[in-house]
């Protein structure tokens, strides 16, 4: 399973990329592991859009699969600047590529990201789920 060592993640499956960019926007989508363990995803909703702020660790999404539906929480804190509006039309993207086309959306940092993983300790909360 794909962990890139750029990114961050929480351990709600989120991965954060872009905290070294100096107009402090970074892009948030859903694991790989996260993805696979959905199964094929078919839709998904945020509750929050373009202007929006979102919480670290607050719920403010769904995604729904063809097994389960689970919660999008935010890995960060501050206001929405971009939704994926091509993850919204076709959910499936996220599946084909997570780390890439799949992202969901972009926040411009409101607040320094709490506890967020390296790509070591991502690897080994998954290995030991």
């Amino acid at each position: 399973m794909s962990v890139p060592e750029q990114l961050r993640y929480s351990e709600e499956h989120e991965w954060v990329s872009g905290l070294d960019n100096e107009d402090g926007i970074v892009t948030v989508g859903i694991t790989a592991h996260a993805a696979d363990a959905l199964g094929e995803i078919v839709f998904i909703e945020l509750q929050a859009g373009e202007g929006d702020t979102v919480e670290a660790g607050e719920p403010c999404g769904e995604v729904e699969s063809t097994k389960s539906v689970s919660d999008i929480y935010s890995p960060v804190s501050g206001e929405i600047t971009a939704v994926n509006a091509a993850v919204i039309d076709e959910p499936k993207v996220i599946n084909d590529d997570p780390y890439g086309e799949g992202w969901i959306f972009k926040v411009r940092l409101s607040e320094e990201p709490g506890d967020l993983l390296d790509a070591t300790a991502y690897s080994k909360l998954i290995e030991e789920s």
